[in-house]
């Protein structure tokens, strides 16, 4: 009896800073399984070996900043059959999308020495903007055990089991005390999608939403909460642009305190 083909998995990079393919490879143990599982056709970060397509699972990490890459993108989707989106920058943008917010074409001479060899689009913006995307895979850089979860759901033909609620969730699983209530650091964790298992504040830090806007996240009210303890509205639009600064619900937030 002739053995079934593997699953044909493919790996490909837009404007980003190439941490979410590291976090594939930092798998590890788990890596060696994905790659007995699947055939990587296409993983430029550990493989000069490429396979033209079709391609059964396609990760995709960064956003969309340049004609090329708009034109790019639909010929990758045409190609695969599932297409996932893995963290921040193919989800909402990036950090790259705070251009979104500013001309673009203010910072480019100041930048560049030749600024007519750049060639831009206005606006960073995500892998869904542009084509149609199976799931999104949120982080900054994502979770490799979340990205593992995905990655073995797609295989077996389920749906991936990755958590919608906050970060705060992960706060009280972890045992600590809220820093939001008890001294007071601005802290995104009650509007952040968990993910990163409450790194910065189980330090005593606020959450810096890496993991981008949870379900229904009701960001007006964490900003009335931080308003009514002498937050300034340039510190809330500072708050709500970073990583994410793209995402809906954090955009919609910023531009509201934005003088």
């Amino acid at each position: 009896m002739a053995r079934r083909p593997r699953p044909r998995l493919a790996v490909w990079k837009f404007a980003s800073c190439d941490g979410c393919q590291l976090s594939l490879l930092d798998c590890e143990d788990e890596l060696l399984e994905v790659a007995g599982a699947v055939e990587i056709a296409n993983f430029p970060e550990a493989s000069r070996a490429i396979a033209r397509g079709p391609y059964d699972i396609s990760l995709i990490e960064g956003s969309i900043t340049t004609p090329h890459d708009a034109e790019r993108i639909h010929k990758i989707r045409r190609a695969s059959r599932v297409l996932i989106t893995i963290g921040a920058c193919a989800t909402a943008g990036g950090i790259q999308a705070l251009r979104n917010f500013k001309d673009v074409n203010d910072y480019i001479s100041v930048v560049y020495a030749t600024p007519s060899y750049i060639e831009t689009l206005n606006k960073s913006t995500a892998i869904r903007d542009h084509v149609p995307v199976d799931f999104e895979l949120r982080g900054c850089p994502i979770s490799k055990t979340q990205l593992v979860e995905v990655l073995s759901a797609y295989l077996n033909g389920r749906k991936p089991n990755i958590p919608s609620y906050s970060v705060c969730v992960e706060c009280k699983l972890k045992g600590n005390v809220c820093g939001l209530v008890a001294f007071g650091p601005t802290c995104l964790g009650p509007v952040t999608q968990a993910g990163c298992g409450a790194l910065c504040p189980t330090y005593h830090r606020g959450c810096f939403g890496c993991f981008g806007p949870k379900e229904a996240a009701n960001t007006a009210s964490l900003a009335a909460t931080w308003r009514a303890q002498w937050v300034t509205s340039e510190q809330l639009v500072r708050l709500f642009r970073s990583f994410n600064a793209n995402a809906e619900a954090f955009r919609r937030e910023s531009e509201a305190h934005e003088q």
